[in-house]
């Protein structure tokens, strides 16, 4: 077996070079693969123990501004129906969700122009008041500085933001000219100075991507230390330019799942619907391969088929307890438990309790 395989998949991908890197993502060897996953498994327990955090996902708005090229509440979409939640539907989502146990709410939506600095601090500030001991986490994209300042300065803990590809020329061919993967950077670079615990992340399997674009994806968010990491396989949508290509697979998320844990064994990585929606047990797949987080979603059922990124969604049906009570099952089924926690990285905890008591008073 080649030393350059055997080194970094139990020790050392937090230096493994490029190389080494491409040899995990592209082996057929079965043993290694089984291995890589193992280590990265070890690696998630040693940090959180069999414990999986959860975070109440409100799909809030899917109206956006922008016609990224995979997406399926692209601007140009005419299929589309269209809706936003007034903040009492907001804050109605986050009772429900408090009563059954979360302590992280995420509000994400499309980069809607109705949601201005003004309305979200206003949402933040009632959420906060409302549910003092929950984290708030924004997806809500590209911003500026005073608005991802306003917000954090209302009461939002984390952001997540997506950096998509670290390749620039791939970033191109996967939006319109109007948007830049250089933007993208400086706005995770604004998140962390601001202080918010920062996700970013990528696709797998989109479209025109290679496995040196994948290794510069891992390069990037290895030296970017994010608190959070969000991967999942690109799935077509029907109304996108994409909409005839491949989806990406469980087997190569599954990999790169692991070599992040490995890479970054503190970071918080969600096991994603996407990847419940390729397998039906493609959640706890990602679990079992070093992922800790999981996010149900609390967006009414009314609007859960309207906020369609991609084809086939899982959970769109689903009651909020009825699909935490499924999700708690298919845990148990494979040895962990959803914990009743913020779930903060944990070099924020102590930090996040400082804030919140200036934030709440």
């Amino acid at each position: 077996m080649d030393k350059r395989l055997a080194e970094p998949i139990s020790f050392n991908l937090a230096a493994a070079d490029a190389a080494a890197i491409k040899d995990l993502l592209q082996t057929t060897d079965k043993n290694l693969r089984d291995a890589l996953l193992a280590a990265a498994r070890a690696a998630a327990v040693k940090q959180f123990g069999h414990n999986i955090y959860i975070r109440g996902l409100i799909e809030f708005t899917n109206y956006c501004k922008n016609d990224c090229y995979y997406c399926g509440i692209r601007c140009s979409n005419p299929n589309a129906r269209r809706y936003r939640l007034t903040k009492e539907q907001i804050l109605s989502c986050c009772q429900s969700g408090y009563q059954l146990g979360f302590r992280t709410f995420v509000l994400q939506g499309g980069e809607d122009p109705f949601f201005t600095d003004t309305v979200m601090v206003d949402i933040i500030k009632a959420i906060k008041t409302a549910y003092p001991d929950t984290a708030i986490t924004l997806s809500i994209g590209e911003r500026s500085y005073a608005s991802y300042k306003a917000m954090y300065d209302a009461g939002a803990d984390r952001y997540l933001l997506r950096h998509e590809t670290a390749n620039p020329e791939h970033y191109a061919r996967l939006h319109p000219a109007k948007l830049s993967l250089a933007n993208r950077l400086e706005c995770l670079n604004m998140l962390k100075e601001i202080g918010y615990q920062v996700g970013t992340g990528f696709m797998v399997g989109s479209p025109y991507q290679t496995i040196d674009n994948l290794i510069e994806d891992l390069l990037f968010v290895r030296a970017f230390k994010p608190q959070m990491i969000g991967i999942g396989p690109f799935i077509p949508h029907h109304d996108t330019p994409f909409h005839n290509q491949a989806a990406g697979t469980m087997e190569q998320t599954l990999r790169l799942i692991a070599i992040l844990r490995l890479m970054l064994p503190k970071a918080l990585i969600p096991s994603t619907t996407a990847l419940g929606t390729i397998a039906p047990d493609g959640r706890e797949q990602g679990i079992l391969a070093g992922a800790n987080v999981v996010m149900p979603n609390l967006s009414p059922v009314e609007v859960r088929k309207d906020y369609l990124l991609y084809d086939n969604k899982i959970c769109t049906g689903e009651e909020a307890a009825e699909c935490n009570l499924c999700l708690q099952s298919r845990l148990q089924s494979i040895g962990y438990k959803l914990v009743v926690d913020r779930g903060d990285y944990k070099e924020y905890v102590l930090f996040t309790n400082a804030r919140k008591k200036t934030v709440c008073s």
